[in-house]
């Protein structure tokens, strides 16, 4: 499709039109126009698909299945257009036919499936597979609702139904005709036959999984993949004896319950009808996924026996972790393979990546919950804890390490563990997470098998979050140093030559300057929000968590605010702090920092002492959309989470990407920025990971803090008494100072690390009031940011863990 021209684009849009819509251009909607758009591209990547899975099976090439609960995918049309090398070409034919591109561009709702950093790897990571040209494919479940929209009202989250499927079911390619059964309950019979144990479930309930197909178009390459999002649907008709009754419920009630398996991503599960459904969507894709990987192996090579030469299943984190005992099941119970071969093959087949080093992130089922839901899969995961326990016994003789790496303990099934027997490699996502994994988490099990555990630092598709998303400073970047860097991140290492060049920092300046002015704008036009252009623009957008320490950012800005106050000069540069987070539903704290952000805002907007010098924003339903629009506009990038707690971050990423120059801890990958930036080029404070544990250790008093230091003592006081919308936060004074819930004071060290904050926002300021330094740093930060490109972290993979080749 890079060939083609406006007119012949033009042409395909309007037969597109008219034959799936009935209407001309001008009778069109914005809407219809943006589905017809997707229509094309989605035809024109079906084809290149086909040819591609024609090719792999005719080659017979390994292929890597890439399996998340989560595949944050954002909007498409953009980048698939950029991708297939049309998108001036689109833009020319949507304004030909009397439409403006942005605004179609703009209708699109994001694909949000997904809550934030896992997903949102996956989906980059998907591109770079494409862009690789390794044949690959995401599984995951087609949500009829992603994420859900936030709303804030009266300074509260309100979650409201993201409902994307409207518009965006137009890139989905639905193949019932490749549909899987899945099964739930049921009781189990067992019987011999020609020398072989069967087993059979009866009674069972028996969902259909059918997929809806996603095509992924690669950069620079006719290669495409597919993300293969599975809906769920009931095998039983609607029961029209009922129906004819009037019980019109009872009689859709099978339909309406094997159809809340794809209703939402995660629901809550602080109840059992929520941990149940959890349970239910992990199994329901993981087995939908297997089977279908094993039948087309089947389909080509007519044998399981090599399914680990031909397939690597990588799955992100341990949601889809029941992918082990499933394929275990179907290479004993279908394929007819005894324990032993069935082990072999599947330990060679699944790799994992951990995502997280907090003990309440790593998933633990209740084991009646599996007994009764998955009845054959327990019996499976009953024999791989025994035969797992007994090979710690034998390695370790020790009860206390056996108790750790147990699967099933305290009527408990621990998917880490049972990640780490049934894989081939376990691997973190930064070079400090790796080492947290290996020296704590999983100390015992890296002791018996330490070749497994590995790192790959996690990555980003730097096309989507530069190039694309980032003209002004794509365009700069091409004329310095040609257009290389879209295959070669690496090459971004050639800006540093211009480091001393005044006209060229001069333009960085310029392109940052006119990205603020055009968010500022569109921050007007969607919020109603007036921002200055002319202020430092401080960035702290990423999921609402305690670790994250966006509490933090919010007793600093207290800080400058009661400075201000003490003396209206004491801000010489105007200072803006945007925040973006969504919280999960059920996690009340989150809520209340979320509320306790818009109550110091509220307070200094309605503080004539603030104008003009510090204002603070809570950006509304932060998505991938959004984030593309911020990131390019941002100059300081808020990483300030607890040292030890955040595997890696990726948005830390972009934001280097961008040119914004981060203040953060010495966690995830900001050590590895740190390593490439150096300690000039970045604002690092704060405890390290192993300071943070010392301290723990030897027992970390927060109120000692709070007595000897009278700034945060007024932060803290002010925050305990609220602001002028008359809302306390005594909560968060008590869990600060005194803990509660079960949690220790201070549990994320706020209090330890507030001094060193407050220091490096200092440094920060003052550099900002040095341009020629400031945007010196900002280049830096651009050109050695090509390390972190995902395309690095995919070949990585590639090389070290799923063994194929790659571009």
């Amino acid at each position: 499709m890079t060939s083609i021209t406006t007119k012949a684009l033009e042409k395909q849009l309007i037969a597109k039109l008219m034959a799936n819509f009935g209407k001309a251009p001008e009778e069109a909607t914005d809407g219809e126009m943006m589905r017809a758009c997707a229509l094309v591209l989605r035809d024109a990547m079906a084809v290149r698909e086909v040819e591609t899975r024609q090719e792999t099976r005719r080659e017979k090439r390994k292929q890597v299945h890439y399996l998340s609960l989560e595949f944050l995918m954002g909007r498409s049309l953009m980048k698939n257009a950029y991708n297939l090398g049309i998108l001036p070409q689109l833009r020319e034919a949507l304004e030909d036919m009397g439409f403006k591109a942005a605004d179609i561009f703009e209708v699109e709702p994001d694909a949000a499936l997904g809550n934030g950093g896992l997903g949102r790897l996956a989906a980059c990571y998907l591109d770079s597979m494409t862009t690789l040209e390794i044949p690959a494919t995401g599984y995951s479940i087609c949500y009829e609702l992603g994420i859900f929209k936030q709303k804030i009202v009266e300074g509260q989250q309100v979650e409201l139904p993201d409902n994307w499927k409207d518009l965006g079911s137009a890139w989905l390619l639905p193949k019932p005709a490749e549909a899987q059964m899945v099964n739930f309950g049921g009781t189990l019979r067992e019987f011999w036959d020609n020398g072989h144990l069967h087993i059979v479930n009866e009674g069972a309930t028996t969902v259909m999984a059918v997929p809806c197909d996603m095509e992924i178009a690669g950069y620079d390459t006719e290669h495409v993949n597919v993300l293969r999002l599975w809906d769920a649907r009931s095998t039983k008709p609607v029961d029209m004896a009922l129906f004819s009754r009037g019980e019109y419920l009872k009689a859709a009630e099978e339909e309406a319950m094997a159809e809340t398996i794809a209703k939402i991503l995660y629901p809550e599960d602080n109840h059992l009808e929520g941990k149940s459904l959890r349970l239910k969507q992990q199994y329901f894709f993981v087995s939908a996924t297997v089977q279908s990987i094993a039948a087309k192996h089947l389909e080509t090579y007519g044998t399981l026996k090599n399914f680990h030469e031909k397939n690597v299943i990588q799955i992100n984190d341990t949601h889809p972790a029941l992918v082990i005992p499933e394929l275990m099941r179907i290479l004993m119970d279908d394929a007819g393979l005894s324990w032993d071969e069935a082990w072999f093959i599947t330990t060679r087949s699944v790799a994992y990546t951990n995502h997280t080093v907090l003990a309440e992130a790593l998933e633990r089922w209740p084991q009646e919950l599996v007994a009764h839901l998955l009845p054959r899969v327990w019996q499976i995961l009953m024999e791989i804890s025994r035969r797992w326990q007994e090979k710690v016994e034998k390695f370790y003789h020790d009860p206390a390490k056996t108790q750790d790496m147990a699967i099933i303990w305290d009527g408990q099934v621990r998917m880490a563990n049972l990640c780490i027997a049934g894989g081939m490699a376990v691997n973190g996502v930064s070079a400090l997470h790796s080492d947290i994994l290996r020296k704590d988490v999983f100390k015992n099990a890296y002791g018996m098998e330490p070749l497994k555990f590995k790192n790959v630092t996690n990555g980003i598709d730097h096309r989507r979050w530069l190039s694309e998303i980032n003209p002004g400073l794509d365009g700069l970047i091409r004329e310095l140093t040609g257009d290389g860097y879209l295959t070669d991140a690496m090459q971004l290492k050639k800006l540093d030559d211009y480091a001393d060049d005044k006209s060229v920092l001069e333009r960085l300046a310029q392109i940052k300057q006119a990205n603020k002015e055009s968010f500022a704008v569109y921050a007007k036009k969607t919020r109603g929000v007036v921002l200055d252009p002319s202020s430092i623009f401080d960035v702290q957008v990423k999921r609402l968590h305690e670790y994250k320490r966006q509490l933090l950012n919010v007793l600093h800005i207290i800080a400058l605010y009661q400075k201000l106050q003490d003396d209206p000069n004491a801000i010489t540069h105007p200072h803006t702090f945007l925040f973006g987070a969504k919280a999960a539903p059920g996690y009340a704290t989150a809520k209340r920092i979320i509320r306790l952000i818009n109550s110091l805002a509220d307070q200094i907007d309605h503080d004539p002492i603030c104008k003009d010098k510090l204002q603070v924003v809570f950006l509304e339903n932060y998505r991938v959309s959004l984030a593309e629009k911020l990131m390019p506009a941002s100059e300081v990038s808020q990483q300030i989470s607890t040292a030890g707690k955040e595997a890696s971050g990726t948005g830390n990423m972009k934001f280097m990407m961008n040119g914004a120059l981060t203040v953060g801890t010495l966690d995830g990958a900001n050590v590895e920025m740190r390593d490439v930036l150096g300690d000039e080029n970045i604002f690092i404070f704060g405890l390290h990971a192993d300071e943070v544990e010392a301290m723990k250790r030897e027992g970390y008093v927060p109120q000692r803090i709070y007595n000897r230091n009278e700034t945060l003592r007024r932060c803290l006081d002010a925050m305990r008494a609220g602001f002028r919308d008359g809302v306390r936060y005594d909560d968060l004074y008590q869990q600060l100072l005194f803990g509660g819930n079960g949690s220790p004071a201070d549990a994320y060290m706020l209090l330890a690390d507030f001094d060193a904050y407050c220091q490096a926002e200092k440094r920060m300021v003052e550099t900002y009031g040095k341009p020629e330094v400031w945007n010196r740093m900002s280049l830096h930060n651009i050109a050695r940011s090509g390390i972190f490109a995902a395309d690095r972290a995919v070949a990585e993979y590639a090389d070290n863990i799923w063994h194929v080749p790659h571009k």
